[in-house]
């Protein structure tokens, strides 16, 4: 190879200045079980702004400069040695969130267990806005949740990024929705299958809904506590957003501090579920390539549908992920390279 540099958005520290910015850095190397993928567009989520703040130090680990990014979907290049699914040429979506390394960049290192085929009636850009919002929701509603047909399922902040999949994976699986959104989206989440749409400007949710088997967790602030008076007893609380519970700080094999402090962190929301027989846990997504070959099959059957608010070319990466911070996009933001 003669380039053995890239371009990539990464960021140099975390906290207020992070630093982030469009940079050469080394090409990525491969091991015995990675693709090097030639990243033709790349998704963005709201965890990508989260990260540089360091929010998730204690959790996810980087070598600056870091490059940002957990979505793409491109060309293999090259394959490892002990790859067998896949090889040159072969088109390709992927989330590679907690692997260290990032998509916002010219090529990127996928695991092979990480990558699915592209489904073939996507183009590169919505194939690239669909793995993190997909794998969290096939996580949490299908996996977490156990969401079953006639089961009842809130999905709060329909119009966003994760909420237009869950949405329409919530009603695949035979689901009845119900959403909150501001005025101007009513008749997005409707078309995208909704049942029960509150109106946040006129209405609180809570005073509206009742009855439901499950809750996603999507939104800040006290969304998720007033939640619990829509569920029935036994129901789940699947948080995308924390807080941080103490499961979760075992299952990523963290220390006993900080077990100890995310329990803390939970105790409130723990406290309050478990008066009403709720459960509560917090969700972190894991790369899955078998499962997004699942979701994959559901794009090429288009029982789901990728639902894109804006395309930025690289150059504009950075605009790209202050453009979703200001949380008006209905739909995905995609980088395009």
């Amino acid at each position: 190879m003669k380039n053995q540099t890239m371009k990539a958005l990464t960021f140099k520290r975390y906290g207020k200045s992070p630093e982030i910015g469009l940079a050469e850095v080394p090409r990525p190397t491969l091991k015995s079980d990675e693709l090097l993928v030639q990243v033709r567009a790349a998704g963005l989520n709201p965890i990508d702004n989260m990260i540089p703040t360091g929010t998730f130090k204690p959790v996810l680990h980087f070598q600056f400069p870091a490059t940002l990014g957990s979505d793409l979907a491109g060309v293999v290049t090259e394959v490892g040695s002990n790859v067998t699914r896949f090889k040159p040429g072969d088109a390709v979506f992927a989330s590679i969130f907690d692997i260290g390394t990032g998509s916002i960049a010219e090529f990127a290192v996928v695991p092979e267990s990480a990558a699915a085929p592209k489904p073939t009636n996507l183009d590169f850009v919505q194939a690239a806005s669909i793995p993190m919002v997909g794998l969290t929701s096939w996580q949490a509603l299908k996996e977490r949740a156990n969401l079953q047909t006639g089961q009842k399922v809130f999905i709060p902040a329909g119009s966003g990024g994760i909420g237009t999949f869950a949405i329409q994976l919530a009603k695949h699986l035979g689901a009845k929705v119900g959403t909150t959104v501001s005025t101007g989206n009513v008749e997005l989440v409707r078309s995208l299958g909704a049942d029960e749409v509150v109106d946040y400007k006129k209405q609180e949710f809570e005073h509206v809904l009742r009855g439901y088997d499950a809750v996603l967790g999507t939104v800040r602030g006290d969304a998720i506590e007033k939640s619990i008076s829509i569920l029935k007893p036994g129901s789940r609380i699947v948080s995308l957003i924390g807080p941080l519970d103490a499961a979760f700080a075992r299952a990523k094999r963290l220390n006993f501090v900080l077990r100890f402090v995310f329990g803390m962190m939970s105790r409130k929301i723990m406290r309050l579920t478990k008066r009403r027989d709720v459960t509560y846990s917090f969700l972190f997504v894991h790369p899955d390539g078998a499962q997004l070959t699942e979701i994959g099959k559901l794009l090429e059957a288009q029982r789901i549908k990728p639902v894109i608010d804006k395309v930025f070319p690289f150059e504009q990466a950075k605009q790209a992920l202050e453009y979703l911070a200001r949380g008006r996009s209905k739909g995905k933001v995609v980088v395009k390279m």
